[in-house]
């Protein structure tokens, strides 16, 4: 007995596929997807000569429940689509792959409007672009995607789909992921104590010196296949930085307000491209909870047995909380709010935390701080991740603990650093850009290597003091992730800084006009800023060798153990580190994860001078004393007034 086929529809691609597809088997032909017969059939396609989303709609509403897949195909501003084949129970619904595409593009507040009118009003009612050519092309790659699912062989459309430019007729493929997000096929676990806890698990090294246990020569395929795609992609654009000093890439993430860019950067290019991909793919698992559901909206006071106390991550005065204009309010343990699983690696136990302080995206409900991506990370294991998210909050915290300390931390040769491919990187940033290299070893009283890289311009022209930051067990790898950031900071900087001077010099009178996270570096662009920086850039102290400077520890085969040799450190200080597992469906795919790292006591970065947090945060006034810097505890005065210079 032949297959059964429903098209579904009116108009000339309807009528095209209806006659050949009549050829070889038995066709239905219907309005609308609520037919009587429904269940006759063992494939349907939904096509239209326009975009009519309300029908798509109906479609995802019959076809699954009746266990039915089915295909379609409409044309839209010029461009005909096809596909996706949607499968009853398989995530990837023509909802997904009109989210990917609508995000992808380039005008994408205007479509979801538009979207949203044809959704409530009904389809464009004629295409100028639907020549019968152009639907006779469209009607043969339908055609030809039908044969395949009815006679069981591989379709080439589940998660991806065909977009033919009804002009010149060329026509690509484009994979979508299925949104875990989306109101039709998606479904998120509640979020739970259960799902939150962690036991570390082996994760030997991809060798000693390298503290990652998966290679991006082992996800090269999959990165840029599944997330790279300027159509349908969770990043949509890439550029190779041809002027940089070293091999810098970029990609984009779309979201729906603006674009945000992520990084890479190596001394290749392919590596670069990679590594911005992963960037890329951090950040839009920070935004917000896409893994899982949240399911605990309660006070503080409520739930305090089992909840991380905010105030011990660093709040803003009340003083800051008084201005009239201040975006935050104080928290209050009596307010209801957000709250998400993560998991206490000292503690060894789940613990709620506020979902503001976890998620830093627009979407996550009032929070009581300002809050960034500092401590998120991504990692071809949780055990990586979460290593590489508590370094990136050491690095920072010890930039800050040293800026508003104003310490006059050791100043590091890297001529004895004893490490070839570092001497080549700084001799060519100091020939190549005219910036003379200063290394500062700012470790705190954890005792895990951390420095400041500082470029000083030896030119007239071109900003004048850029910074950056590092931390590794490895000090010489804490300078070279260093000297990459101070590299891809120097092109942008320097291209803006004439541009932006006369913007840059009432932030020396007043700091409030620094907001924005470029702010701070173009501040520190200006000649009379250097004068702030005078506890670091004292010519007579003496340079010290990296083996004076550090004591080195072998590292282990497996990255677990290094793991635990710095949770021995923060255990040792009291200091607690919890993980958030942020890791989203599009992620998990591919054995990615991503998690965000709080250690409570330590200091958070932040952007925009008025919104420092600092109360609550003892250390800035205790460490530099137990360091030796200064005879007595810090005081509140004491601290420097300035902003940061962090880029």
């Amino acid at each position: 007995m032949s297959a059964v086929v429903a098209v579904v529809g009116e108009g000339l691609l309807a009528d095209f596929v209806y006659k050949e597809l009549s050829l070889q088997y038995s066709v239905l032909r219907w309005t609308d997807c609520r037919a009587s017969d429904t269940e006759m059939a063992d494939l349907a396609l939904v096509l239209q000569d326009v975009w009519d989303p309300a029908l798509h709609y109906q479609a995802e509403e019959v076809f699954p429940t009746a266990g039915i897949p089915w295909l379609r195909g409409f044309i839209f501003l010029g461009e005909g689509v096809v596909g996706p084949l949607v499968r009853p129970g398989t995530p990837g619904c023509s909802r997904c792959a009109d989210t990917r595409r609508l995000m992808a593009g380039p005008d994408r507040q205007e479509m979801g409007r538009l979207q949203q009118r044809l959704e409530s009003e009904g389809g464009i009612s004629r295409d100028p672009w639907a020549s019968r050519n152009s639907l006779l092309q469209m009607a043969h790659l339908l055609a030809s995607e039908a044969e395949r699912v009815l006679q069981g062989r591989r379709a080439h459309l589940e998660s991806r789909v065909f977009l033919i430019h009804l002009k010149t007729l060329k026509s690509s493929r484009h994979l979508f992921l299925a949104d875990p997000l989306c109101s039709v096929c998606g479904g998120l676990p509640d979020d739970s104590p259960a799902a939150a806890r962690i036991s570390l698990q082996p994760r030997p090294k991809i060798s000693a010196d390298r503290y990652r246990c998966r290679s991006l020569n082992d996800l090269k395929d999959v990165l840029v296949q599944d997330y790279l795609d300027h159509r349908t992609g969770l990043l949509n654009g890439k550029m190779h930085d041809l002027a940089s000093i070293f091999a810098d890439a970029g990609v984009n993430l779309p979201m729906f307000a603006a674009d945000e860019g992520a990084g890479g950067r190596s001394h290749s290019y392919t590596e670069s491209e990679l590594t911005a991909i992963l960037e890329g793919l951090e950040r839009y698992c920070g935004l917000e909870p896409q893994g899982k559901r949240t399911v605990i909206h309660d006070s503080f006071h409520n739930q305090s047995d089992q909840a991380l106390d905010p105030l011990q991550v660093g709040v803003h005065t009340k003083e800051q909380y008084r201005r009239p204009d201040f975006p935050f309010r104080p928290f209050d343990p009596d307010r209801p709010i957000d709250w998400v699983w993560g998991y206490s690696l000292l503690q060894e136990r789940p613990l709620l935390v506020p979902q503001s302080l976890a998620y830093y995206g627009p979407g996550c409900g009032e929070s009581f701080v300002f809050e960034t991506s500092n401590g998120c990370a991504l990692g071809g294991s949780l055990e990586e991740a979460i290593f590489y998210g508590l370094l990136e909050v050491v690095e920072r915290d010890s930039f800050l603990m040293t800026w508003y300390g104003r310490l006059p931390v050791p100043r590091l040769d890297w001529r004895f650093a004893g490490d070839t491919e570092l001497e080549l990187m700084v001799e060519r940033l100091q020939a190549v850009t005219g910036y003379d290299l200063y290394l500062f070893n700012t470790t705190m009283e954890h005792g895990i290597p951390s420095v400041w890289a500082l470029a000083k311009n030896r030119k007239s022209k071109g900003a004048r003091l850029i910074c950056a930051a590092g931390a590794h067990p490895d000090p010489v790898k804490a300078v070279k992730s260093a000297i990459h950031e101070l590299s891809g900071t120097m092109q942008m900087l320097n291209k803006k800084w004439e541009a932006n001077r006369e913007k840059a010099e009432p932030m020396l009178r007043d700091p409030s006009l620094v907001r924005q996270m470029e702010d701070h570096s173009m501040l520190y662009s200006l000649p009379q800023a250097q004068d702030r920086l005078h506890f670091l850039l004292d010519e007579n102290r003496p340079l010290r060798r990296f083996d004076e400077a550090f004591q080195r520890q072998a590292g282990h085969a497996d990255l677990t153990e290094d793991l635990k040799d710095l949770l021995r450190v923060f255990r040792r200080l009291n200091l607690d580190l919890i993980a958030v597992d942020q890791t989203a469906p599009e992620m998990s795919r591919n054995r990615l994860f991503c998690v965000k790292v709080l250690i409570p006591g330590m200091l958070p970065m932040t952007f925009g001078h008025d919104l420092t947090r600092l109360e609550g945060l003892e250390r800035v006034f205790r460490v530099p004393m137990e360091l030796g810097y200064v005879k007595q505890p810090l005081t509140l005065d004491q601290l420097n007034p300035h902003p940061h210079p962090f880029p």
